[in-house]
């Protein structure tokens, strides 16, 4: 596809390079000289400076000849008025938008996206991702990460494997024979970096991180066999009252049952708003760096603290307080910590700081962009690796070449691996023998460099 994406930070600069690799032909417009200048030496993509808001900068790009356009500029009108013209001047068929105030947002404003008004055909929230990012992982304690797929019947878990893990010593054959009433599939692991597709010979080792596609009725039985028998955190701490806190404030109050929420943030006028908006969760304001403030937040009780607030370095101090606070040894194993970091080399920390997760919210946001990307009956799609690899969603259609195939013979490269079905309301992990049938929906992990071999089997009219 031909694609223009304007803004050239880091989300911009992460969309094109993972875009470009995929071979898509790629446009980048920013008025910045030096990230256009940093782009055009680091990537196979056409750099423009320019002004992404004037028709004769977005024609210069190509945009008669587009197929879509991705608007990440800093400004959310500025993203606006690019779809607007992409539309009205270059009928340019796919639009979307990242938007980040929530004034935007809310749902009695959701009439004015459409084409009649403002066509922006995908609207992409960072704070929202993020928040929904969060809320995933207290939702499975003991995983890092608990995508939904199929409309939440499947799950894609990430899990540490670590040293007590009681299946290491066990290759994926002599798993599937212990373990033969559940309906999960180990499809890799991310080992010193890399990843790795295993095969049934294979075992899981101290340090990986395994990613197991599982029925979601089965997650809990899944995680113990994993040895992670954590318990749901029912004492959160959100310490950040910004947008990101906010929304996973208002998620813990629909969706978690029985959650004690507390949110600790600086700016008076800015806790008197969020209280408004909560009806369950006890707002502080104050420093959550001060440790009187810590106190009357009861966090020697907190069982996770997510620190949220724009600061690294307070994010990174509050996960590290966590430990001060902890009664004893034993009451800081049952505690967990996660830290908002905007600058990636701060990940190396992480392990010397004993803090349980970094949330890097560019990586929610490309992620969230990538899966709109595809074409065909592709429905959804998560990142790993910075987009090296997808676990994609996909529903077999008349077209597909899958149809009634045997997966024994259905020719999938290596590189490309049936996680689970869903047919109708049955999740199923495939055998050799499997037979694929019109309207199963089918979980994959997909190696980028195969990602064009997907979207064919899927194409939504024959070519």
């Amino acid at each position: 596809m031909n694609i223009i994406i304007c803004g050239a930070g880091k989300v911009g600069f992460s969309i094109s390079k993972q875009l470009s690799a995929q071979g898509h032909s790629i446009t980048v417009i920013d008025q910045s000289s030096e990230d256009i200048k940093k782009i055009n030496e680091t990537q196979d993509v056409k750099g423009i400076v320019g002004r992404a808001t004037f028709p004769s900068v977005l024609e210069n790009a190509g945009a008669d000849n587009t197929d879509m356009i991705i608007a990440v500029t800093k400004n959310d009108e500025t993203n606006m008025i690019i779809c607007q013209l992409a539309h009205s001047l270059f009928n340019i068929n796919k639009k979307i938008a990242r938007i980040r105030s929530q004034e935007f947002l809310e749902g009695k404003w959701s009439k004015l996206y459409n084409k009649s008004n403002l066509p922006i055909d995908v609207i992409i929230s960072p704070e929202v991702e993020v928040a929904k990012s969060l809320f995933r992982k207290l939702e499975a304690p003991g995983a890092l990460d608990s995508v939904p797929f199929a409309e939440g019947k499947i799950k894609v878990l990430e899990i540490a494997v670590e040293k007590n893990c009681p299946i290491i010593d066990l290759s994926l054959k002599k798993l599937t024979e212990k373990f033969p009433d559940f309906r999960a599939n180990i499809v890799g692991t991310v080992r010193e970096g890399k990843f790795i597709f295993l095969k049934k010979t294979d075992k899981l080792l101290e340090g990986d991180k395994a990613y197991v596609v599982v029925s979601a009725d089965q997650i809990i039985q899944i995680l113990k066999a994993f040895g992670h028998e954590e318990k749901t955190a029912k004492k959160i701490l959100i310490v950040g009252g910004g947008n990101i806190g906010l929304n996973l404030a208002k998620f813990l109050e629909a969706g978690f049952e029985g959650a004690r929420v507390k949110i600790i943030e600086k700016n008076k006028e800015r806790a008197e708003l969020i209280a408004s908006e909560l009806n369950d969760t006890i707002v502080i304001n104050g420093d959550a760096l001060d440790e009187e403030v810590l106190m009357e937040a009861n966090i020697d009780e907190v069982q996770t603290v997510l620190a949220l607030t724009n600061d690294d370095e307070d994010n990174l101090m509050v996960s590290v307080l966590v430990e001060k606070f902890a009664k004893d040894k034993s009451d800081l194993s049952e505690k967990r910590t996660m830290a908002l970091i905007n600058k990636p080399n701060y990940s190396l920390l992480q392990s010397s700081l004993k803090i349980d997760d970094f949330i890097d919210p560019r990586l929610n946001t490309v992620s969230s962009i990538l899966k709109h990307i595809h074409k065909g009956s592709i429905e959804n799609a998560y990142s790993i690796l910075n987009g090296e690899y997808e676990i994609i969603e996909a529903e077999i259609i008349e077209t597909s070449e899958l149809i009634n195939k045997e997966l024994k013979n259905s020719n999938l490269p290596d590189e490309i691996r049936v996680g689970a079905i869903l047919r109708e309301e049955e999740v199923i992990i495939p055998r050799s023998n499997f037979i694929f049938k019109k309207e199963d929906i089918v979980i994959l992990l997909v190696k980028k460099d195969f990602l064009h071999i997907v979207e064919n089997m899927f194409r939504l009219s024959p070519v």
